[in-house]
């Protein structure tokens, strides 16, 4: 390798040479493929496997890592063990859900809990429920396999639903297993959980698994199976697991292993290091970052074009996107527009008086029903803004925006919701309006003033994401409202009560945060 390592990386090649099994936290930013790069190359020729989140990261690896290491992800292992066996089905056309849930034999409605599920719903819920048996460790299809449909989330109403479609799931899941032709469109996933089940052995000295933060339980349950077999070593970021809402769990903090860190980052400075340490202790995150003094990057408001918008929602992407294109500049979004298209779409049917089959909005029948929802039920405010935007533009206006991206490559400006910038960097970031901060409390401090609610840590960890994008400058935008919190939160004593909050004339002093900022 051609870098000096640091006294955190040479603390882990100790380890690594002891055999033990690690965890490395690695802050953003500090270098952990290179890290791992670092230590394969100390190896002497032992066998390893790297294990990456997508291709292109894997791609990335390969060209970093010696030869000694193979570079995949577990779908290239899985391909290569088991699924190269249904190579036909993986290339058959696509059908709508509820052509396949006719073949399934769902062809009539149901009435669940005071609602009409039509048959295209109940085949919809029935391929989604196959899909989250695929992504967890489970050996059987369960209730609980089953997705939450709005309006139906009350335990009694899901039971039911569950009780109706798991046959139907376990018929689905049945079908996948013919490796010549279904009924079912076989996908990826479908592979991978057939070769977990399989309880593999991954013949190789050592085994590197990155963004261990966000991993997959059918993953998570393949690597733990072969702790016994081999030299375990889990990188990442448990400040940046976001993705537990789609089943993603953090195996890093209950692995047993020898525990190290990397915090040096060497993508920004250390203006923006201390931002991300502010959201790191709202997170409760185990590690702090430092920063290299001669890097300048600069936080504060900017007039300038940024590279990246960054954004809380898809509908705050949209947003962005009207604005910036309303301008004329060429704008493109990480990761494609197919799920603002997908809202878009649903938002016409409803207003056109047909039923949609998007899984966030298939219960409403009119759209109507939707804002009567978004405006008055607590449970529907996350709806607000979609329907406010649909109103305000309409659904035309929105598929017109998203046809007229352009590739990253030919944009002036990238916007991303910050889920889809982990990962990423830009020279100049901006972060957007719709990262607000949380409703205030019933409770008021010694000047009358209303004492704010406590953050989330999932949103602190989200928050942390988007900030440490930036390499040059970050224009903190919707996340601003932090600094007029000391401490990021209210403080409380011994009751549970909120104390009085410390006062912001801090924002006034040239030690302030938002003053400090370049």
């Amino acid at each position: 390798m051609s870098f000096t390592p640091t006294e955190e990386q040479a603390a882990a090649l100790k380890a690594f040479s002891d055999g033990d099994h690690l965890v490395i936290q690695a802050g953003a930013g500090t270098g952990k493929t290179s890290t791992l790069a670092f230590l394969a190359e100390q190896t002497g020729g032992r066998r390893g496997r790297y294990l990456a989140f997508n291709r292109a990261i894997a791609q990335d690896a390969a060209t970093r890592f010696p030869a000694s290491v193979q570079c995949k992800t577990a779908h290239s292992l899985a391909y290569g063990a088991l699924g190269h066996r249904y190579r036909e089905r993986l290339n058959s056309p696509r059908r709508p859900g509820w052509k396949v849930g006719q073949d399934l034999g769902l062809n009539t409605p149901a009435r669940i809990n005071g609602r009409d599920l039509l048959p295209a719903t109940l085949s919809n819920t029935v391929l989604r429920t196959v899909a989250r048996y695929c992504q967890s460790a489970d050996t059987e299809l369960a209730h609980h396999h089953v997705p939450q449909l709005r309006g139906l989330d009350t335990g009694e109403a899901h039971a039911e639903l569950a009780d109706l479609l798991l046959p139907y799931a376990a018929k689905a899941w049945d079908d996948l297993q013919n490796p010549q032709a279904g009924m079912v469109r076989f996908e990826h996933d479908h592979y991978l959980k057939m070769w977990a089940l399989t309880d593999p052995a991954l013949n190789t000295d050592y085994l590197l698994l990155d963004e261990a933060q966000d991993t997959n339980p059918v993953l998570e349950q393949i690597v733990l199976a072969q702790r016994e077999r081999t030299q375990i070593v889990m990188v990442g970021d448990s400040a940046q697991a976001i993705y537990g809402w789609r089943g993603a769990r953090d195996v890093m903090t209950g692995f047993q292993g020898h525990h190290l860190t990397l915090t040096r980052s060497f993508r920004f400075g250390p203006r923006l290091a201390d931002e991300a340490n502010r959201w790191l202790t709202l997170a409760d995150a185990p590690i702090r970052l430092t920063a290299s003094a001669d890097i300048p990057t600069t936080i504060g408001p900017h007039t300038g074009r940024p590279d990246a918008v960054l954004c809380r929602t898809n509908i705050g992407a949209i947003t962005e996107i009207l604005t910036l294109l309303d301008a004329n500049t060429p704008t493109a979004l990480a990761g494609g527009g197919d799920a603002l298209r997908a809202l878009a779409q649903a938002a016409r049917d409803l207003i056109q008086g047909r039923r949609t089959h998007h899984p966030e909005l298939v219960l409403f029948t009119t759209w109507n029903e939707l804002r009567d929802y978004a405006e008055l039920d607590p449970a529907g405010a996350d709806l607000q803004p979609f329907a406010n935007l649909v109103d305000d533009h309409g659904p035309d206006a929105i598929l017109n925006a998203v046809d007229r991206l352009v590739p990253e490559t030919q944009a002036q400006v990238t916007v991303s919701t910050a889920h889809k910038a982990k990962g990423r960097e830009w020279p100049h970031v901006r972060i957007a309006p719709d990262f607000t901060p949380p409703p205030d409390t019933d409770e008021v401090d010694s000047a009358g003033h209303p004492i704010p609610g406590p953050i989330d840590p999932d949103e602190a960890r989200l928050a942390y994401v988007a900030v440490t994008r930036a390499r040059h400058h970050l224009d903190l935008g919707g996340l601003s409202w932090i600094h007029q919190r000391p401490d990021g939160n209210p403080v409380y004593v011994a009751d549970g009560r909120c104390a009085p909050h410390a006062s912001t004339d801090h924002m006034a002093s040239p030690q302030g945060p938002v003053a400090a900022a370049g």
